[in-house]
C-alpha cells in the first residue's frame, strides 16, 4: 500500500495492534535491500531523503531522520548523570583508515575502534559493538553531521537509546569529544596513515586514556569515575 514506516507503526499502535517502531521497519528494509530485495522501492523516495530546499538541512550532507541537538534533554548539559556520549571519527593521513571515538560526558570514559573505511555501515557497527556491552549506561548519543553517522537509526535501535546531531559548524556542542580526539592525536598524529595501525594498537591507547588521572574528575581516572558512577546507578536502581 506504500505506507511509510512511520505511518505503519503509528497506525498499528493507535489501533492497539502488535507493533514495532518505524526504525525497526527501516532496518528491515535496508537489510532486505543489501540482500537484493526490492522493499525499498515501495518507499515514497525509494529510501532517499527528499531534498526540499531548506536552509541548514538541505543539500549535500543531510541525514535522513536527523534529530537536532535542540531536542536533546536538558539534563545532558548538566553532566550529572552517567550515559550521555559524544561521537566522532579520527581520520588517518590520506584518508587511509579511521578510528571511531566515543566519550562519556560525565566520567570522560573513552571507547575507540578502528574501521577500514568511513562508511555509515562500518561506523554504525563499530558503535554497536563497543557500546552494546554497556548499553545500560547509554542514554543519549550526540554526533556531528558527517554521513558516516547516517545509520543512526540502526544504532539507536540496537542500543535502545536516542541519537542527536549537533548544529552544523558548532564544534563546541561536542567539546569533550573534540578534546578527546586531541588526546588520541598524541598517539596517532595527523601525518600518520592508519593502514598499519591495528585494533590492538587502538585499544592500548584507549586503556592509556582511561587510566590517566583527569583534573576535571578531581584526579580520578575515567575508568575509576565510570566504575563509581555505574555502581551507584545499579545500587540505587536509577535509570
Amino acid at each position: 500500500m506504500q505506507w511509510s514506516p512511520i505511518q505503519i507503526s503509528g497506525w498499528l499502535k493507535r489501533h492497539g495492534k502488535e507493533h514495532v517502531s518505524h526504525e525497526t521497519i527501516y532496518n528491515h528494509i535496508w537489510k532486505d535491500k543489501r540482500q537484493g530485495g526490492q522493499l525499498y522501492r515501495e518507499l515514497r523516495h525509494r529510501g532517499k531523503k527528499y531534498n526540499k530546499q531548506r536552509k541548514g538541512t538541505s543539500g549535500r550532507g543531510s541525514i535522513p531522520g536527523r534529530i537536532d541537538i535542540k531536542q536533546r534533554p536538558c539534563i545532558v548539559e548538566k553532566k550529572t548523570r552517567l550515559g550521555d556520549w559524544e561521537l566522532d571519527t579520527v581520520i588517518g593521513a590520506g584518508h587511509k583508515g579511521v578510528i571511531v571515538s566515543m566519550v562519556e560526558r560525565t566520567s570522560k570514559l573513552t571507547k575507540l575502534a578502528k574501521v577500514s573505511h568511513k562508511t555509515a555501515e562500518e561506523v554504525g557497527q563499530a558503535l554497536i559493538e563497543q557500546l552494546k556491552p554497556i548499553k545500560d549506561f547509554v542514554h543519549t548519543l550526540t554526533a556531528d553531521n558527517g554521513k558516516e553517522f547516517a545509520y543512526h537509526q540502526m544504532v539507536s535501535f540496537e542500543l535502545e537509546t536516542d541519537f542527536y546531531f549537533a548544529t552544523p559548524y558548532h564544534s563546541w556542542e561536542r567539546g569533550l569529544n573534540e578534546h578527546t580526539n586531541g588526546l588520541v592525536r598524541q598517539y596517532f598524529p595527523k601525518t600518520q596513515s592508519f593502514l598499519d595501525t591495528t585494533s590492538k594498537d587502538v585499544k592500548e591507547v584507549e586503556t592509556l586514556l582511561n587510566n590517566r588521572p583527569r583534573k576535571a574528575l578531581n584526579f580520578e581516572t575515567p575508568l575509576e569515575a565510570f566504575s563509581r558512577l555505574s555502581t551507584n546507578m545499579l545500587c540505587s536502581g536509577a535509570q
